[in-house]
C-alpha cells in the first residue's frame, strides 16, 4: 500500500533541496578559500609555483568530477580513514570548484591593460598596493559575472553526489521514485527544484554581464 501523498513527496525534496543548497555554498566558499591564494602566487610569475598550480587546474577540469567524488568517497577510505559522504562531496567539489575559480579571476585580472601595473608603478605604489587599490577593484567588475554563471554548474554538479550516497536533490528523486512508482512526478519536481535555484542565478550572471559591459564602454 502506498500511503505517500503529493505533500509528502514535495516536503522530502524540499528538504533535500536544502541539502543541495548547503553543499553548493559550501563548495563555492571553500573553493573560494583555495582558489585566492593560488591566484596571487600566479601573479608573482614565479615559474615552479605556477607550473604545480597549472598542473592543479588541468587535473581538477580535465577529470569528470564523478572520478573526483569517487577517488575522494572510495580512495580516502583505503587509508583506512573513514569519510562521510558529505564530507567527500564536499571535499572534491571544493577542489573541483577553485580549479575553475582559478582560472576565471585570472584571466580577470590579465584582462586588464598591462599599462595599469607599470603607471601605478610610476607612482610609487607596491604590488600590493597596486594589487588591492587599482587591479582587484576593476578585475571584480570582469570576473563577477562569469563566477556567477559558474556557481551554476556548481549547483548542477551536487547532483552527482547522489552516486556516493550522499542525500540530495537528485538521491531523493530516486528513493522517493522506488517508494512511489511514480518517475514522471517525482522527477519532474526534482527539475523544478534544480529550476528554481539555477534560474535566478544565470539571469543574474546576465544582468550583471550586461551592466559591465555597457559600464565598460561609457
Amino acid at each position: 500500500m502506498n500511503t505517500f501523498t503529493d505533500w509528502d513527496i514535495l516536503r522530502n525534496l524540499l528538504l533535500a533541496a536544502r541539502w543541495t543548497l548547503l553543499l553548493s555554498l559550501t563548495a563555492f566558499v571553500g573553493g573560494t578559500l583555495v582558489a585566492t591564494p593560488m591566484v596571487m602566487v600566479r601573479l608573482t610569475r614565479r615559474r615552479w609555483p605556477n607550473r604545480l598550480i597549472s598542473a592543479y587546474i588541468e587535473l581538477f577540469q580535465g577529470t569528470p568530477l564523478l572520478m573526483q567524488l569517487f577517488l575522494a568517497f572510495f580512495g580516502v577510505a583505503l587509508f583506512g580513514v573513514d569519510v562521510s559522504p558529505w564530507t567527500a562531496a564536499s571535499l572534491a567539489l571544493t577542489l573541483y570548484s577553485s580549479a575553475f575559480l582559478i582560472d576565471i579571476w585570472f584571466g580577470s585580472i590579465q584582462a586588464l591593460p598591462k599599462g595599469q601595473w607599470e603607471a601605478s608603478r610610476c607612482l610609487g605604489l607596491s604590488f600590493g598596493q597596486t594589487l588591492y587599490r587599482v587591479v582587484l577593484p576593476q578585475a571584480l567588475r570582469i570576473g563577477i559575472a562569469p563566477t556567477v554563471g559558474f556557481a551554476v554548474q556548481v549547483v548542477k554538479g551536487t547532483a552527482l553526489a547522489s552516486i556516493i550516497g550522499f542525500v540530495e536533490l537528485t538521491k531523493a528523486g530516486t528513493i522517493l521514485n522506488n517508494v512511489t512508482y511514480q518517475p514522471f512526478k517525482v522527477f519532474a519536481l526534482v527539475a523544478l527544484g534544480y529550476f528554481l535555484i539555477c534560474y535566478p542565478l544565470s539571469r543574474y550572471s546576465q544582468y550583471l554581464e550586461k551592466k559591465f559591459n555597457a559600464a565598460h564602454h561609457h
